[in-house]
């Protein structure tokens, strides 16, 4: 592919973008997984390994929005494979450093804040030279191959010896900083005066109340937090869930990858096969989010407001319903399938409110997205004790946690579907 890269920019832009994407995704849940014969083989407490997984949230909220307005002034082509790079190098030495408490929080650290800055960086990068009318197929495509890289990650790696993830999609993600900087010879690289141009004109001080007061970004604000805690609740609590409801083995438990495999096909539609019955398939190659957004509006000529404001609702409102349904079943296998379903409607949000930052902020999408991606992780890390608390308050009752979800799914589709707007309001140096 990095050998014809002059002939298709923007195609291949949204190509590697994705891919580095995927590498993002796999790398973050590889530890989750591997936690437990690490902390077997090291003599981790629980303690311990809990420290160990909140090092990377930790670095991950305290990279974003500080590294990203260092990213609005600079080149992001560099920017983009530098941080790669680190997180990469982090992923291969976790093995080595794995023995020392100190030195292992420390990569883990080192992995948040490289993919802290991952996203926000590649949502400038689209902002910029990915062109309107294709803006929707290339920010589902991203968000499929993140899901893409989390079902591939609990499809193949519980099967791997703990240490060989690590290497594995480190060394990946070298072989794509590689590619990467053969495709910036390619890359619309903007001269060093308009640059200095765009340093001089941007003040995060003095445009404040953009990125903060303003009703258009904060319910874009609202509908990712409301979006993730859905995320976070099925990432996180789905495999206990399944064991304590249904007492599920871990035969049952390998399919808790369904819920990603669905998200991604969801955001994609043909371009993956899956082997589901002929029924499932059918109604799930139908769907083509990103391409299908650009059609209604290139084709059909619909408001893009409109499209975003449509898909926001379908991603944000049919999951709660899904999530209802979920709370009350009592069969393992319709319980998967909702959930899969609930996980798959929450792709439309990649065209609906997560694509708002491009047509809002243009130059400063990375700015504004990871303001919002911050915000939006959040409940990565009060998901956890929250639904311990509700299970345990409530006799060990889960529906308290899912219809808590369901309905600050509702509450952010409506708030954005009163306040959203894709008018550009953040030109020139804001």
């Amino acid at each position: 592919m990095v050998w014809s890269l002059k002939l298709n920019f923007p195609s291949n832009l949204v190509y590697m973008c994705c891919i580095a994407n995927f590498i993002n995704a796999v790398d973050r849940i590889i530890m989750p997984i591997a936690i437990v014969e690490l902390a077997e083989e090291m003599k981790y407490g629980i303690y311990q390994q809990g420290w160990v997984l909140s090092a990377f949230s930790a670095g991950y909220i305290g990279s974003q929005i500080l590294s990203s307005c260092i990213g609005a002034q600079w080149n992001g082509y560099g920017l983009l494979g530098f941080v790669v790079l680190l997180w990469s190098v982090s992923m291969l030495v976790t093995p080595y450093v794995a023995s020392s408490f100190p030195l292992l929080m420390f990569s883990r650290l080192l992995l948040g804040l490289g993919e802290g800055l991952g996203l926000p960086t590649i949502y400038k990068l689209f902002a910029e030279d990915v062109p309107s009318e294709k803006r929707s197929t290339a920010f589902s495509y991203l968000s499929s191959f993140a899901s893409i890289g989390q079902t591939m990650a609990l499809v193949c790696c519980p099967h791997l010896h703990w240490r060989w993830p690590f290497y594995l999609f480190g060394m990946v993600g070298i072989v794509w900083c590689i590619a990467w900087w053969r495709f910036l010879r390619y890359a619309p690289i903007l001269p060093f005066e308009q640059t200095s141009h765009m340093m001089k004109s941007f003040n995060l001080i003095k445009c404040w109340r953009v990125f903060f007061c303003s009703p258009q970004l904060l319910c874009v604000y609202v509908a990712h937090f409301c979006m993730n805690w859905t995320s976070y609740v099925i990432m996180h609590w789905l495999p206990v869930y399944l064991r304590m409801a249904f007492n599920a083995d871990n035969s049952i438990l390998s399919f808790t990858c369904l819920p990603y495999a669905f998200n991604s096909i969801f955001g994609i539609g043909k371009q993956f096969f899956f082997l589901f019955d002929y029924y499932c398939l059918s109604v799930i190659q139908k769907i083509w989010v990103g391409p299908a957004a650009d059609w209604l509006i290139n084709k059909r000529k619909l408001r893009v407001v409109r499209v975003r404001q449509l898909c926001t609702v379908i991603g944000l409102a049919v999951p709660a319903v899904f999530l209802i349904c979920f709370s009350v079943l009592d069969h393992v296998g319709l319980s998967l399938l909702v959930v899969s379903l609930c996980m798959g409607f929450l792709a439309f949000n990649s065209v609906g409110h997560l694509s708002s930052h491009a047509d809002l902020c243009r130059t400063y999408a990375g700015v504004s997205f990871a303001i919002s991606n911050t915000l939006a992780t959040l409940p990565g890390l009060v998901v956890g004790p929250l639904t311990a608390d509700f299970v345990m308050q409530s006799s060990g009752r889960w529906g308290p946690v899912f219809i808590l979800a369901a309905m600050l799914n509702l509450v952010g589709s409506v708030i954005y579907l009163n306040y959203s707007s894709t008018k550009h309001f953040c030109a020139h140096g804001i």
